[in-house]
C-alpha cells in the first residue's frame, strides 16, 4: 500500500504541473501583496481538493451514462494529457486576465490552469480503475497529499521566486512537461493494450 501511495502521489503531482501552475499564479497575482497571495493561494488549494475529489468520484457514473468505455476515454484523456505536455515544453503561455487579481481563484487558476481537460480525463480514468476500498483510501490520501503540496508551493510562491526567479520556473515547467509526455504514452499505450486484449 505505502508503494502505491507513492506511485499515485508522484502521478499526481506531475499531473497538476505545479511549476507551470507556480508561474502562472505569480504572474496572475503580482499586483498582490504577500499576504493576498497566501490567501488567494489557500482559497485555490481548497477550491483544487474539492474538484478533484469530485471528479476523482464520478468517474464511473459518467461512463456508464454516456456508454464510454474506460479503455476509450484512457486514449482520449492520454492524447489531451500529451498535447498540455507538449504546450509545457514549447512554452505555450497562457493570456492574463485583466480583471481583479485576487477574482481568478476558480477561474482560471483552479480550472483550466491546475485542473484543465488532460488532468480531468487522467483523474476520470484513475478513479475508474479503483476497486477495493484499501486502493479507494489510499488514492484519495495520495490525491489530497498531491494537491497539498501544489499548495504549500503557492503559499511560498514568493520566496520560490526570488530564489530561482521566472528563468528557473519555466525550467521547472518544461521538465513537468517531459514527465507528462510519458506519463500520457503510458496513459494511451495501457487503454490500446486493453482493448485489443
Amino acid at each position: 500500500m505505502y508503494q502505491l501511495f507513492i506511485s499515485i502521489w508522484i502521478k499526481l503531482f506531475f499531473l497538476l504541473t505545479p511549476f507551470f501552475v507556480l508561474s502562472m499564479f505569480l504572474s496572475l497575482t503580482q499586483e498582490l501583496s504577500a499576504a493576498e497571495r497566501r490567501k488567494v493561494a489557500g482559497w485555490l488549494t481548497f477550491d483544487v481538493v474539492l474538484i478533484c475529489f469530485v471528479i476523482y468520484f464520478l468517474g464511473n457514473a459518467i461512463f456508464s451514462v454516456f456508454g464510454i468505455t474506460l479503455d476509450a476515454f484512457r486514449v482520449g484523456a492520454g492524447a489531451l494529457l500529451f498535447l498540455s505536455a507538449v504546450d509545457l515544453v514549447r512554452g505555450s503561455e497562457t493570456p492574463l486576465y485583466r480583471e481583479d487579481p485576487g477574482s481568478v481563484t476558480i477561474v482560471p487558476l483552479a480550472i483550466p490552469i491546475t485542473v484543465g481537460p488532460a488532468t480531468t480525463g487522467a483523474l476520470l480514468v484513475m478513479g475508474a480503475d479503483v476497486t477495493t476500498t484499501w486502493e479507494k483510501i489510499v488514492g484519495c490520501s495520495a490525491l489530497f497529499c498531491a494537491v497539498l503540496c501544489v499548495g504549500v508551493l503557492l503559499f511560498m510562491a514568493t520566496a520560490i521566486e526570488r530564489i530561482i526567479g521566472r528563468t528557473g520556473l519555466k525550467v521547472m515547467s518544461k521538465l513537468t512537461g517531459l514527465i507528462l509526455s510519458a506519463l500520457a504514452a503510458q496513459i494511451v499505450f495501457t487503454g490500446i493494450r486493453s482493448f485489443l486484449a
